[in-house]
């Protein structure tokens, strides 16, 4: 059976990098943040609801492509928690199919990494005065949905161990 673990936080907190590094360690693969490659291509300022439902079902094909190459775990770098939240930052709602969708959707396991290593400014981050606000509306929304998480936190290789500590832990 498919176990499937989301890394989640806000911009600059280590998600990709971790993803990467734990499906290496696994030996399986993961699924990138949809919402980077669309606001690579078209902008993150003034997102629309339009965008928000390109991202939304461009993340949900990515993840449901790359769980038919998984090994039986599949590592996740976002979900729909995250949309929701950016959705509610940009229009100050989120669209009501994103929220129905995110939760018809199951993950095993949530790591919500928390935003004390330094910003890193890629050219397409532009939120490091948010950091702190949107790290505590996404542990808020892991808190409503109910669903396992851990905060994961520290410098990339404290980060690193102590994921492979929760997920081993997990697969036991």
């Amino acid at each position: 059976m498919m176990k499937k673990v989301v890394l989640t936080g806000p911009e600059s907190s280590g998600k990709t990098v971790l993803a990467e590094k734990l499906a290496k360690h696994y030996q399986t693969v993961w699924v990138p943040e949809y919402a980077r490659e669309y606001c690579k291509k078209h902008g993150n300022v003034d997102l629309t609801p339009m965008d928000f439902a390109h991202i939304a079902g461009g993340q949900l094909l990515l993840e449901d492509q790359m769980a038919k190459k998984a090994n039986g775990l599949l590592i996740c770098d976002t979900d729909l928690i995250s949309t929701e939240v950016w959705a509610d930052y940009f229009l100050d709602e989120c669209p009501k199919w994103i929220m129905e969708t995110n939760r018809t959707r199951y993950y095993d396991l949530f790591l919500l990494l928390a935003p004390d290593i330094p910003w890193i400014d890629d050219g397409i981050r532009n939120f490091n005065h948010i950091r702190e606000e949107h790290f505590e509306k996404l542990r808020d929304g892991l808190k409503k949905r109910g669903v396992p998480f851990e905060i994961i936190s520290g410098d990339f290789g404290e980060r690193f161990q102590r994921a492979v500590k929760i997920i081993d832990w997990m697969l036991r």
